[in-house]
């Protein structure tokens, strides 16, 4: 039997935009951004689980919302992949990728953007606790995390309405407690 696999969708955090002449690509974060990454990623250490891959868009911003939670996690640090392929990636594009995923893995974190990863984690997730499935659909805000649960077979097996919806966790969750 398969291990069951667990995958962390995260949206990169809220984005500054300094005007027309800064390419989408190397846009940072704002400070709302830079306290939601943190939030996000002390939550994803002390909550779990703990990721044996990070696959990251090569967007600053992405790569902003990985930094604080590389030093949340502490050594030793998980693999890190930065993917150029994952910068404004479509929702079949993502798939593609978790598919192609080596069977050892068993958690792995993919930092990416929207719209994609909303609509790659709507696609795979079926209802999970309380309405989490409805917002998760209705919007996938910055700095979101979707933990989904696969117990289907192999990565090759991941496919839409394969996985539970474990949680859906917004930053605006961590700020209310």
């Amino acid at each position: 039997m398969e291990p069951v696999k667990t995958i962390l969708l995260l949206r990169h955090a809220k984005s500054a935009w300094n005007g027309a002449a800064q390419d989408d690509h190397d846009r940072p974060l704002n400070r709302r951004g830079e306290r939601a990454a943190k939030a996000m990623a002390d939550h994803l250490a002390a909550q779990g689980p703990r990721p044996g891959l990070i696959l990251c868009s090569t967007a600053a911003r992405t790569r902003q919302t990985l930094m604080p939670l590389v030093k949340a996690l502490g050594a030793p640090t998980p693999p890190i992949s930065l993917e150029k392929d994952l910068y404004l990636a479509s929702e079949d594009t993502l798939l593609e990728c978790l598919q192609a995923l080596p069977e050892g893995l068993e958690t792995v974190l993919l930092i990416g953007h929207n719209d994609g990863i909303g609509q790659l984690a709507g696609a795979l997730a079926t209802p999970g606790p309380g309405q989490a499935l409805e917002l998760l659909r209705e919007k996938f805000p910055t700095g979101a995390l979707a933990t989904l649960r696969f117990a289907a077979g192999p990565w090759s097996a991941l496919a839409p309405g394969t996985c539970e919806l474990v949680a859906f966790t917004r930053p605006r969750d961590l700020t209310r407690r």
